[in-house]
């Protein structure tokens, strides 16, 4: 993609920022502008550390677009970046040296050339990520919020110094004396009401300052910092709560709202209904789980798979299955073990170099995990090799991966879909689930898994999320790719599968995850479904859901019990 010589400058000084100071920033994006345009981050190594001492700041300029504010926000990080050890200490400062890119870019600021504007619109209450003119707001106010500094630091440029602060507990004792800013739609006000994305506020502070005066302020405005101590904000502070939930705590908080239903016979609901059983049998707290799922699922029972999943079933109808599985083993009752051969039966070959039926024509990676879910469990409640055989035909013959090691969306779709490579990884982490270790095909499907995961690692964002395009840097920090990835990982490591040198990844993608369950079991941006998509922006306005979202919360199951049960062999966190 070409990109405008002001945008590619911008960059270029960000990245010698960052070198600048390469033992405590790396380069991130916080969002994508409409033209596609990654927004410039400078995250420092403790940002996402909810524990530390350090006073977490957050530098952001260039809201305007203008070249002016633009240029004293790179100033006051290049002013930072030269100060003394002391400093950098007490304050972890991160920044967003240009939250409007875009505007730079063309000129227009303080439009973002797209009909919107990056320094009012806030705080906003839908359209997360897609909307046409002014995306950059819900990308900064989301990025913002689960960074969860101490305190923001707004930098403008101005003839006269002005300081400015949203909290009158954060008074900086200046000359000009500090004013408080009016409830307005900005970006600092917004923060400091409410309950800014449910987690609480986080005060800021607006420096307007000339390049003359600019060292003196900032020189002032540390050293104040240090004395006052805002200590850990509201936002922070809820997100410390969750992190020490136990992983039993999440289980027990996603299951307030996930696995109570099962309206049709569809993953998206069946894999949290395991996922609860799952965590049961690890740690049994509910003797009535097993009667409520077995009453959950008795409509289903005993019925022709044509009136379960129609005459034109799809890879998704037939995945509900997975519930069965644990049913079986825990009842022994064998209807649930018919109803997974007769689903497993339905899969049928079509011919050479073609996917079996019902699975999507041009191998979509969903399929990696619909066909795995049901043919290796239908393996290991038969023990015959028929099913296992469909599963390496399916696995062999789609030849999807990419030397990267990532997945496409399908054969002819270039772009890495998130919950694709979550869906490939889901998959091959199924099939090596029911392989026998000895089975000839073993290697070419564990090969696979490797470097998939190799790939994936280096791609995890500072927060521990992964992206809603996984390599597209600054698409949002997708819920349900980062559920999966992270449980792939888990039952990896756990079985042996790849080393513990992704324990640190793993640990990430959890906390990420936590963060972004409630107590009542709602989760923060997961994509909506999606079909294969020609073009990048049609990846990035897929909708983003937040509250109740089935498919997520069944992912969050699954990946919350895997977890628990890697707890049990390697301590990532105190013991539930």
């Amino acid at each position: 993609m070409n990109q405008p010589s002001k945008y590619t400058e911008l960059q270029s000084k960000v990245m010698v920022l960052v070198d600048s100071r390469s033992n405590t920033w790396s380069y991130s994006a916080c969002g994508v502008t409409r033209s596609e345009l990654p927004i410039p981050a400078i995250v420092h190594k403790d940002a996402y550390k909810r524990t530390s001492e350090q006073i977490k700041v957050l530098l952001i300029g260039g809201l305007s677009g203008f070249p002016q504010d633009v240029e004293i926000a790179i100033k006051s990080l290049e002013i930072f970046s030269k100060s003394d050890a002391d400093l950098s200490e007490r304050i972890a400062l991160s920044a967003i040296p240009c939250a409007n890119p875009a505007g730079l870019a063309i000129d227009s600021g303080p439009s973002n050339g797209a009909g919107g504007t990056v320094i009012k619109g806030y705080p906003p209450i839908d359209g997360f990520y897609f909307d046409r003119e002014n995306p950059e707001v819900r990308y900064i106010w989301r990025w913002v919020c689960y960074q969860a500094p101490d305190l923001i630091v707004e930098i403008q440029h101005g003839p006269e110094t002005e300081w400015h602060t949203s909290d009158p507990n954060v008074q900086i004792d200046t000359k000009p004396k500090t004013s408080l800013i009016p409830t307005d739609d900005s970006l600092l006000a917004a923060l400091a009401t409410g309950n800014p994305s449910d987690l609480g506020t986080i005060p800021g502070v607006r420096l307007i300052s000339s390049k003359e005066n600019l060292e003196n302020n900032l020189n002032e405005l540390w050293k104040q910092v240090i004395a006052i101590n805002p200590g850990p904000s509201q936002a922070r502070n809820t997100l410390v709560e969750r992190d020490i939930r136990t992983t039993y705590e999440v289980g027990e908080d996603l299951s307030k709202s996930n696995g109570r239903i099962l309206e049709t016979m569809i993953y998206t609901q069946s894999v949290a209904i395991s996922g609860r059983l799952r965590l049961e049998a690890l740690h049994p707290v509910n003797e009535g789980l097993t009667d409520e799922v077995e009453k959950l699922v008795s409509r289903f029972m005993d019925k022709s798979t044509e009136k379960l999943y129609g005459t034109e079933p799809n890879s998704a109808d037939i995945a509900g299955v997975v519930w069965a599985e644990e049913l079986f083993l825990i009842t022994s009752d064998v209807r649930y073990k018919n109803l997974l051969i007769d689903t497993a039966n339905l899969i049928k070959r079509r011919g050479p170099d073609k996917p079996h039926w019902p699975l999507n024509l041009n191998f979509a990676a969903e399929d990696f995990f619909m066909s795995a879910a049901v043919l290796g469990r239908a393996f290991k409640v038969t023990g015959s090799e028929h099913y296992l055989d469909l599963l390496l035909e399916f696995i062999t013959t789609a030849g999807t991966q990419e030397e990267s090691g990532l997945f496409p969306h399908n054969r002819f779709g270039p772009f890495h879909w998130g919950r694709g490579n979550g869906f490939a990884a889901l998959g091959l982490t199924e099939s090596l689930t029911y392989l026998p270790k000895n089975h000839p095909g073993r290697d070419i499907v564990l090969n696979m898994y490797k470097k998939l995961m190799e790939a994936l690692k280096p791609l995890q964002e500072p927060s521990g999320m992964y992206g809603q395009l996984i390599d597209f840097s600054g698409s949002y920090h997708e819920f349900t790719s980062t559920s999966m990835i992270g449980y792939s990982m888990a039952r990896g490591i756990r079985l042996g599968w790849i080393d513990n040198s992704y324990i640190e990844t793993v640990l990430a993608a959890w906390i990420g995850i936590k963060e972004r369950i409630d107590k009542e079991g709602n989760i923060v941006d997961g994509c909506t479904g999606s079909g294969v998509m020609d073009n990048r922006r049609s990846y990035l306005d897929r909708p983003a859901n937040s509250g109740y979202d089935d498919r997520s919360g069944s992912m969050a199951l699954w990946f919350t019990a895997e977890i628990a049960d890697l707890n049990r062999k390697i301590q990532l966190q105190p013991k539930d």
